[in-house]
């Protein structure tokens, strides 16, 4: 039910952290994966690598013209890529919204919701034409909810100017009806389209950090990357075929209060 091998699977983002660790999950399923960033990637054994920009539709239609040639239709898709203002962006990056800057909420929007809607075109398209397929649009708990701003007073209090910025939150919450106007849209072409909500993935965040968001979480920790790797293959495979247009939250609880 949850068998996945010889499917080909498309996955953005591969040179994230969760890409990668999506990557060496779907290639021990023996899923066969192409992976597409707009940088080069590590090669993998096995993996179909291509460095491809997902604002770019021109390059997307080149990157399935060679995935069909080389491994034939897509059967999955996987739309990981993603900017957010990291912690230790430069400053602006995570001023207050009042000084927060147009082109900054341009880049982002451009990558997170455009590149969605464009690899959900050209990849979702594909599929639809042949009759089957699963798209998995990643989202996050700060488009299901607005940022707890407080998790940063530790910085404001040390005298930085830092706030979550706008950008991310909205990118990602605009995929929640992106995706249930494809469900619906490409229900009869036997395309599912479901969005996942991602909790924080630990990587060596500073202790103060950590000790303010745990407090939040009902678990009492961060996401590892290996969390997220079941709830990854479920969606793939048939063992959610008769789901579509949901979202499935994957939070360890933090949405929950």
């Amino acid at each position: 039910m949850f068998d996945i091998a010889g499917r080909v699977i498309i996955l953005t983002g591969g040179n994230g952290q969760l890409g990668r660790a999506f990557t060496n999950a779907l290639v021990s399923a023996n899923a066969r994966l192409v992976v597409l960033d707009k940088y080069p990637v590590d090669e993998v054994e096995g993996v179909l690598t291509l460095e491809c920009d997902v604002t770019d539709k021109a390059g997307l239609q080149k990157a399935l013209a060679k995935i069909e040639e080389v491994l034939g239709h897509p059967q999955g898709l996987i739309n990981a890529a993603a900017l957010d203002s990291p912690p230790n962006s430069p400053p602006e990056e995570n001023a207050p919204f009042e000084s927060y800057p147009e082109e900054s909420w341009d880049k982002v929007m451009s990558v997170n919701a455009k590149g969605v809607f464009l690899c959900c075109q050209v990849f979702g398209g594909a599929m639809a034409q042949v009759g089957q397929g699963s798209i998995i649009n990643i989202a996050s708990i700060y488009g299901q909810v607005s940022p707890d701003q407080g998790l940063y007073q530790y910085r404001r209090d040390r005298g930085e100017n830092f706030y979550k910025p706008v950008a991310y939150s909205a990118s990602k919450s605009a995929l929640y009806n992106l995706t249930r106007y494809l469900a619906t849209y490409w229900g009869g072409k036997n395309v599912r389209v479901n969005t996942l909500t991602l909790a924080g993935v630990y990587n060596n965040q500073d202790d103060e950090f950590l000790e303010q968001y745990t407090k939040k979480v009902p678990l009492g920790r961060m996401a590892d990357e290996a969390d997220y790797n079941g709830v990854i293959q479920f969606l793939l495979s048939d063992a959610s075929s008769y789901m579509t247009g949901s979202n499935l939250v994957i939070d360890g609880g933090f949405t929950a209060w």
